[in-house]
């Protein structure tokens, strides 16, 4: 695999669906449900995710394609060869309603291990890319690597419904978190989260359900600079289902699993 030339062309390719997206904000949307009615996706997430398929087929057609919106139509059972995992637009609520904090997000897998990773927040124009090995960017800029932090003075990314009773989650324990660490947020759009947490914005995003596509591209930015990902076990990240997922600094990350977040 050509790394230098799929980034390259990646990057490219990226702008110029920011480009059809942001030309989008003033056309009539076409709104659909999927899993339930908070589930949505757009014509634009379709066309938009049609469009990069697209390119990537042009790029090289034996390339795999993993999308959210089914429009390359392979089932994945297993990440062999060379595998593009794409989210058209990350955040689909918030490109509805805000028309903001939402992204593309694309990665490159080569047999399961990740290669390439873009996040694109299109309104904010921030670039966030990773080559394997050679650490992470944000609009050209290196990201610097993590830095230690205690528990008590970070800030995670996490949703209300957390402390809410349900039956998944020890909420009491939830509960002790946010009145240990110095605040939370959410922002609506799992890759902007994990960002966050990349450029030491946030200390740490976590979710009960993300789907491969959420995930890839940003856990190879965070492999970078040093942000650790896995599930709320602890367990390597699911990239072949939806899963449990926690993404942190690594001063703090054992101790957000072990003591404040289990499991019911």
């Amino acid at each position: 695999m050509d790394v230098i030339s799929i980034h390259e062309y990646t990057m490219e390719m990226i702008q110029e669906a920011a480009t059809r997206i942001r030309q989008s904000f003033t056309e009539k949307m076409e709104i659909e449900t999927k899993a339930n009615a908070n589930d949505l996706v757009t014509n634009i997430d379709k066309e938009t995710e049609q469009f990069i398929v697209e390119k990537i087929q042009a790029y090289d057609a034996s390339h795999r394609i993993f999308g959210e919106e089914g429009m390359s139509e392979e089932q994945f059972a297993d990440l062999k060869g060379v595998v593009w995992i794409v989210d058209p637009i990350d955040g689909t609520m918030n490109f509805i309603r805000q028309q903001r904090n939402f992204t593309i997000s694309i990665a490159i897998y080569e047999d399961g291990i990740g290669k390439l990773g873009y996040i694109y927040d299109v309104v904010r124009d921030e670039l966030y890319y990773a080559i394997a090995g050679q650490g992470a960017y944000v609009n050209e800029k290196r990201i610097q690597p993590l830095e230690p932090i205690e528990l008590d003075k970070a800030i995670i990314g996490i949703n209300a419904s957390w402390v809410a009773k349900n039956n998944r989650l020890n909420t009491e324990k939830i509960a002790k978190l946010i009145h240990t660490v110095r605040g939370t947020r959410s922002y609506g759009s799992a890759t902007i989260e994990m960002m966050y947490v990349a450029t030491g914005r946030l200390e740490s995003y976590m979710s009960m359900r993300l789907s491969p596509w959420d995930i890839a591209a940003g856990a190879v930015i965070a492999h970078e600079v040093g942000a650790k990902c896995t599930t709320l076990k602890g367990e390597p990240m699911n990239l072949l289902a939806q899963d449990t997922f926690i993404i942190a600094n690594p001063s703090i990350h054992e101790q957000l699993i072990s003591e404040y977040i289990e499991l019911i």
